[in-house]
């Protein structure tokens, strides 16, 4: 289980790591590589509405099967396409995105069906693993590109290694997402959970979650250049500090969670997150910055993968509702950056972060709905 999750992260951060090498070959300009970067998006809007279906119809193991060769085909199409031109890429990018977003519902399905196996909280160490093929798949871009070796055959490698891992990692799945199936009598069209309280309720939650982390992945590093005048490298480190605050979090959160239960946590992960991006936003200089993003990361960890658990939480209805919440957190993640951007562009990019105080405060009122509820 933890593959399938490192495999999510180690394929869009493989790409993730050489934009700057597929702009440069395709003498984009910064407006062209935007509308490319577009196609990923889309495909993820695509997929993820429809999500829920294909795992009720197929099952978890299946759907991130097939969306992991998808999402390979789109990477391999990616690497060559830089040889060709940007309608190939385009094309990639777009297949991408759909396998990406298909495949992200499918393995939080299964996930959650392991973590109710288990009977205690193990999500957000999953979530952990997808961080850790984040940062592999960045190490790996960036030790390629300066070995010089072409975006091409990185691709493609990382591509052909999705092919023959993915279905190994998927052998011996519990049957998740197909349990309505069995009973007839019990069976809600995965649709309806567009329409339920609970799950949009959980979907707002993850929704702020997913803006503050959104935010802070995209713009930690530039707004601590911005606004304390930090080096090129000192801004990275903020990023990276981010990142591993958060996996701290993901990975050490699951004990937490089975001590204290959701609701708690989440409020007070919530508050640490406010608290942490208030510091970095207002706070006199670099080191209390640092501070802050450490808190900011450590509250951001759990929000995503713990909505995943809440919206799981009766199985024979989590493939819909997993999808419903996954959708609505990735609108948030689609958003928020470009958001900051434009309001960065009149108010410097670490007072444009300050929107996402808001969020969190709506998150910390919005986690009652994760509360654990019976499967019937």
């Amino acid at each position: 289980m933890y593959l399938v999750f490192i495999g999510s992260g180690l394929g869009f951060a493989s790409w993730a790591a050489r934009i700057p090498q597929v702009a440069e070959e395709l003498d984009l300009t910064p407006g062209a590589l935007g509308l490319a970067l577009m196609a990923i998006a889309v495909g993820s809007l695509i997929a993820l509405p429809s999500a829920g279906l294909i795992v009720h119809r197929i099952g978890a193991a299946k759907t991130i099967v097939v969306m992991s060769l998808i999402c390979a085909a789109g990477i391999a199409t990616v690497g060559v396409g830089v040889l060709v031109g940007e309608a190939p890429v385009v094309i990639g990018l777009l297949l991408m995105g759909f396998g990406n977003g298909a495949w992200d519902v499918a393995m939080n399905v299964e996930a959650s069906a392991v973590e109710q196996q288990l009977k205690r909280s193990i999500m957000s160490r999953f979530h952990a693993g997808f961080s850790l093929g984040t940062v592999t798949g960045a190490l790996l871009g960036a030790a390629m590109n300066a070995l010089r070796v072409s975006v091409t055959v990185n691709l493609l490698v990382i591509a052909l290694l999705l092919v023959v891992a993915m279905p190994l990692s998927t052998r011996g799945f519990l049957p998740a997402g197909t349990e309505a199936h069995d009973e007839p009598s019990k069976r809600i069209h995965p649709l309806k959970a567009w329409i339920e309280p609970r799950t949009l309720l959980i979907g707002l939650f993850v929704l702020t979650m997913a803006f503050a982390e959104g935010t802070a992945t995209d713009w930690i590093g530039v707004a601590t250049i911005d606004g304390y005048g930090a080096t090129a490298a000192l801004g990275s480190l903020a990023y990276g500090v981010f990142v591993a605050s958060m996996t701290f979090g993901r990975w050490y959160g699951a004990q937490i969670l089975d001590r204290f239960g959701r609701v708690p946590v989440l409020r007070v992960s919530a508050a640490s997150a406010l608290i942490g991006l208030l510091i970095v936003v207002f706070g006199p200089n670099l080191f209390t910055a640092m501070v802050g993003t450490i808190l900011w990361g450590l509250g951001t960890a759990l929000g995503f993968p713990v909505g995943m658990s809440a919206a799981a939480d009766q199985r024979r209805y989590a493939a819909g509702r997993v999808s419903v919440v996954a959708t609505i957190g990735y609108l948030a993640f689609l958003a928020g950056p470009p958001l900051v951007g434009l309001i960065g562009n009149d108010v410097g990019v670490l007072r444009a972060l300050s929107i996402t105080a808001g969020l969190l405060a709506i998150g910390l009122l919005a986690a009652r709905p994760t509360g654990p509820i019976a499967d019937d």
